[in-house]
């Protein structure tokens, strides 16, 4: 029954206005209510799921819905028209404030899009071309085979079809790859970044997508209003927008109408109410939203919409039979695979790590080990492009990787895990691991949109599933990734790494976590990879652990490299055992 909910939703949209005593003054509220939704539904890509607060989405509903009044009432260009112009210059506007505010985070972000939400509305104030504050009055409405819609029924179905094609455009690109990588923002952008997501233009993707739902609920709103001045775009009825998005649930399509159906219908009755109970009139309604967001924040920091629908992790289909995807080419056993020549980071007068050599070898398992601090981890991120050296080249397969970012770093075939878990919490197992094959498919935010991607999709999900069963978590596909004991966690983001089909594979403490029998399957899974042709530089502290499985060691202490060679060699190294191993026996 589930498949069929969109037709429900078109008879519903089609019959609801026309209900025996349907007062037209409901009609009208719950079209003011659809165009809210429009703008709550991009904020739920933008904010909910992407993580950046925006308090600028009523000033770019403003930019559509000038831009379809000026060509409708001075150049009678038909509404229709207005449509593909005002989103054109909507996402033409957002590309270019958010080129430079998406770059921003945290707070700054939010100050960011108070800055220019509040310059375009004063322009849109003191423009003689839109009519300054007066604005634009006798703007045509709708017109269907002749028939103007200037009846708030007819815009009712108009406006609400538009919910479902809003909503079901933006459930579609979530569900893609473009979408995978908006919902890795959130909670995991370095880890994103490190399987060849470019971070930068995704969030402005984001940004401009929410841009362009707004600009269309701009277009709906003119030719219902049939005109339009500065006041509806303004810096309170963003932060309107925003209430509507934290109060229905921040990161639910369905949370966003439940949202903007309570504000609008409850500050309707609230403009009716509070004045009679205060004895004269003002904007008390926002007293009474200040208190009711706290009290969400409070007691439901997920929205209402989580509440009051209970959510069962969704079991995805794999196409098990879908074609593989293209694998690189390993490199042969033995060669040079990865140079690092006196690489030096240093944070001011910290030293992290202190001019380090060594080189690894295609089809080998090395060892990275040393005291907490010994700058294990910072070396990981200089060669995955996560932090830039300051000093010291790396090399890979002969080319040069040094201070080039974790994206073209992924490109080449350098995968990894992190010392501190990197899954999003909102995000499925396998959803998670697919992360993994980004660069492995093609796709483009408009397939996906369109619904134009699902033989890739298939097969990226096909290759996750691959890498789930291979490392022993096939069952826990669709749960949750939070979900999971720390010791599978690590487990997953392991499977993650080799969905990109790594050439390399850095490991930091993988076995962290993990017990005795399930440190014995790592193990020999490690071997396994060895022998396909997968080179691994691993930083582990079980000492057990690593003597039993590298071919070889490299031993740091305060940024230093202490020793290089086979465990048995190292292993009796006073100096590694003064500095490490004997303070572990």
């Amino acid at each position: 029954m589930t498949r069929f909910w969109p037709l429900a939703c078109i008879i519903l949209a089609a019959l609801v206005p026309w209900l025996p005593g349907m007062p037209s003054f409901w009609v009208t509220l719950l079209n003011y209510t659809g165009i809210a939704a429009i703008v709550a539904i991009g904020l739920v890509v933008l904010t909910g799921i992407g993580g950046m607060t925006s308090f600028g989405q009523a000033t770019l509903l403003g930019l559509g819905a000038y831009t379809t009044a000026i060509m409708s009432k001075y150049y009678d260009i038909s509404p229709w028209l207005g449509l593909p112009a005002g989103l054109l210059v909507t996402a033409a506007g957002a590309t270019l404030i958010g080129a430079v505010t998406v770059r921003l985070s945290g707070h700054y972000l939010a100050l960011g899009t108070i800055a220019w939400s509040v310059g375009l509305y004063y322009t849109f104030a003191n423009l003689d071309l839109v009519g300054r504050n007066d604005g634009i009055s006798g703007i045509p409405p709708l017109e269907i085979a002749g028939y103007r819609l200037i009846d708030a029924r007819m815009s009712f179905t108009v406006i609400w079809l538009g919910v479902l094609l809003a909503a079901l455009a933006t459930m579609n690109l979530l569900d893609s790859r473009a979408g995978r990588a908006i919902r890795a923002l959130k909670g995991g952008a370095v880890a994103a970044a490190s399987f060849g997501v470019d971070t930068a233009r995704t969030r402005l993707l984001a940004f401009v997508y929410s841009a362009v739902l707004a600009g269309f609920a701009g277009w709906l709103y003119v030719h219902m209003q049939r005109s339009v001045n500065p006041t509806p775009f303004g810096f309170y009825q963003s932060i309107q927008y925003l209430l509507m998005a934290v109060i229905g649930g921040a990161a639910h399509i369905p949370g966003a109408l439940l949202g903007a159906a309570l504000v609008t219908l409850v500050n309707d009755r609230l403009q009716d109410i509070l004045p009679k109970l205060f004895g004269a009139r003002g904007n008390y309604e926002s007293i009474v939203f200040g208190m009711l967001l706290i009290a969400v924040l409070q007691w439901a920091p997920d929205g209402l919409w989580p509440l009051v629908a209970r959510f069962r992790p969704r079991r995805r289909a794999i196409q098990a039979d879908a074609p593989r995807l293209a694998a690189q080419t390993m490199p042969e056993r033995g060669s040079t695979l990865l140079e690092v020549v006196r690489l030096r980071r240093s944070f001011g007068g910290l030293v992290a790590v202190n001019d380090i050599d060594f080189t690894l070898k295609a089809g080998e398992i090395l060892g990275l080990i040393g005291p907490n601090g010994a700058g294990k981890s910072t070396i990981f991120n200089l060669i995955s492009g996560v932090d830039t050296p300051t000093g010291g080249i790396v090399r890979f397969r002969g080319g040069d990787l040094t201070g080039r970012p974790a994206r073209h770093v992924a490109a080449q075939g350098i995968a990894r895990t992190f010392q501190h878990v990197k899954l999003v919490a909102t995000m499925s197992v396998i959803e998670n691991v697919a992360i993994g094959a980004h660069l492995r498919g093609h796709a483009s935010p408009l397939a996906g949109l369109l619904r134009l991607d699902r033989a890739e999709d298939a097969r990226l999900y096909a290759e996750a599933a691959r890498q789930l069963a291979r490392v022993g978590l096939a069952d826990a596909a669709d749960r949750p990734a939070t979900s999971l004991a720390l010791g599978q966690q690590r487990i997953v983001e392991i499977a993650r790494a080799l969905c990109l089909d790594p050439v390399l594979l850095l490991l930091d403490e993988p076995a962290a976590g993990l017990r005795h029998n399930e440190k014995a399957e790592l193990a020999t899974l490690l071997r396994r990879l060895r022998d396909e042709g997968v080179t691994i530089l691993l930083v582990e502290h079980d000492m057990e652990f690593v003597m039993g499985l590298v071919d070889r060691l490299v031993v740091m202490d305060f940024g230093t490299k202490l020793a290089d060679g086979p465990p048995d060699v190292v292993r009796v190294d006073p100096r590694v055992i003064e500095a490490y191993l004997g303070s572990v026996e």
